[in-house]
């Protein structure tokens, strides 16, 4: 049996982070590697017909996350988010893409910053595919934050890092984002899916077209999976593999129609993987709430800094003496051409939205979305001539309701809402209350909403 960590973290597991304060030499190298549009779908999770043995046996050598959240749906605020170690709300980056960047508000800097001043040298691991499909030795040097910065990264090499060490390094895998990058060589794949053997989410149409798209973005995992079986050997290679901690986690939920740029658990949630370079803690699952920040917090922590010292809003997941979380924060916002705002809440049962615009649909023009989801162009099509189920058919309505509530436990889809729902009354008041006191202690800094056509939105 896989050992389940308690709710405080084990004593194995935090001997590391107490003792990386002592000297440069004494203290791990990190690299995070951050997987791109995908939810905890891997073999480790439980995910039947995807193929992950790469990632499923590092999950066996560390400790494994099972409810990790990012704190946006999309990856430019839910990395401005990570990168800052704030919410993405309170910093104004939570808008995707804005062309007039503007500097992080005074006196915050980016955690590469205080890796620097501890004497850590960052870097954004990027080199060239030699061929087409996974090399694992590339990264893309992706850092596509909503605020402007000079110099967020030194290195871009692996002799970068081996060279400069202490360091905190960085690789962004592609092969699961949809766009431009990723799903683009299906034929890499190891291990192709069968659509007909999939048991689609209950929002999803039961439609060819949908169940091609979702098999390909598992077979888009197996070729991620082959790209990180790569950056591990490459590490290896260079003799780093001894004194480093690996994290490898996504950067927002699976990229497809009402997951990525949404508000529903399957928006934000995402695996998270840690491991020590000794192994300690290996094979243990974490069931703590997790937020992406507090990652970013973990990670300073390693290099023997204080996160809430320096204002952090992320918890160092690392540190025993920092108080686990009872709920997670999720937020929404302008997506390209898409004006919306929305605010989620995860407890360990209950989901809970609240939608700031309700009279906007949650199916807006897309440019971005209809190019790339077969199957969000798929839905309305499908509403036109009523050939889609009560439960697909919600995501096509005219209108949302200002509050969605959700039993994760009874209806993990988020298809049955509980929001009018008498026997619900105490929870959902409960969750009312956890997001209006987030929204005052950590209120959205300058607009609240921004008109896409002014923000010179593009995709890439």
């Amino acid at each position: 049996m896989i050992p389940l960590l308690p709710l405080k973290c084990a004593l194995a597991f935090i001997a590391l982070a107490s003792g990386v304060a002592a000297s440069p030499s004494s203290r791990p190298n990190v690299l995070l590697v951050l997987a791109e549009d995908i939810s905890p779908d891997l073999g480790c999770y439980g995910t039947p017909l995807v193929s992950s043995p790469a990632i499923d046996r590092f999950a066996r050598e560390g400790i494994r996350f099972t409810h990790c959240w990012t704190t946006g749906s999309a990856c430019s605020p839910s990395r401005s988010a990570l990168m800052a170690g704030r919410y993405q709300t309170a910093i104004g980056a939570h808008h995707q893409r804005t062309r007039n960047r503007q500097p992080l508000p005074a006196g915050m800097r980016t955690i590469t910053e205080h890796l620097r001043d501890a004497g850590y040298y960052p870097a954004m691991i990027h080199e060239k595919r030699s061929s087409p499909g996974p090399t694992g030795d590339a990264g893309q040097n992706k850092t596509d934050y909503n605020f402007a910065t000079t110099r967020p990264f030194d290195g871009a090499t692996w002799q970068d890092c081996r060279q400069h060490q202490p360091f905190f390094a960085q690789i962004t895998l592609a092969d699961t984002h949809k766009g431009g990058w990723g799903w683009t060589h299906p034929d890499a794949s190891p291990s192709r899916v069968d659509p007909a053997k999939l048991k689609l989410p209950a929002y999803y149409p039961d439609h060819p077209v949908a169940r091609a798209e979702y098999a390909g973005y598992l077979d888009a995992i197996a070729v991620l999976d082959q790209s990180f079986a790569a950056v591990l050997q490459r590490l290896a290679r260079e003799g780093l593999a001894e004194n480093t901690v690996v994290l490898f986690m996504g950067d927002n939920g699976r990229g497809m129609f009402r997951e990525k740029q949404y508000a529903y658990n399957e928006s934000f949630h995402v695996p998270l993987l840690l491991r020590w370079p000794d192994r300690r803690a290996a094979g243990t699952v974490d069931a703590r709430l997790i937020s992406a920040i507090d990652v970013s917090a973990a990670i300073l922590g390693l290099a023997g800094l204080d996160p809430a010292a320096l204002g952090l809003h992320g918890r160092d997941l690392l540190n025993p003496a920092v108080p686990e979380r009872d709920h997670l924060v999720g937020a929404r916002d302008r997506m390209g051409m898409m004006i919306d705002r929305m605010r989620a809440i995860r407890t360990r049962r209950y989901h809970y939205i609240r939608n700031f615009l309700p009279t906007i649909p949650y199916l807006q023009v897309s440019p971005y979305m209809e190019a790339e989801s077969p199957t969000w162009n798929l839905i309305p099509a499908l509403a036109a001539r009523g050939a889609l189920s009560p439960e697909a058919a919600l995501f096509a309505a005219p209108v949302k309701p200002i509050e969605e509530f959700y039993d994760l436990h009874t209806d993990p889809d988020q298809v049955r809402n509980l929001a009018r729902d008498p026997a619900a009354r105490a929870e959902l008041r409960r969750h009312r209350a956890l997001l209006d006191r987030w929204l005052a202690d950590y209120p959205d800094l300058g607009a609240v909403m921004e008109d896409p056509l002014q923000s010179g939105y593009t995709y890439p």
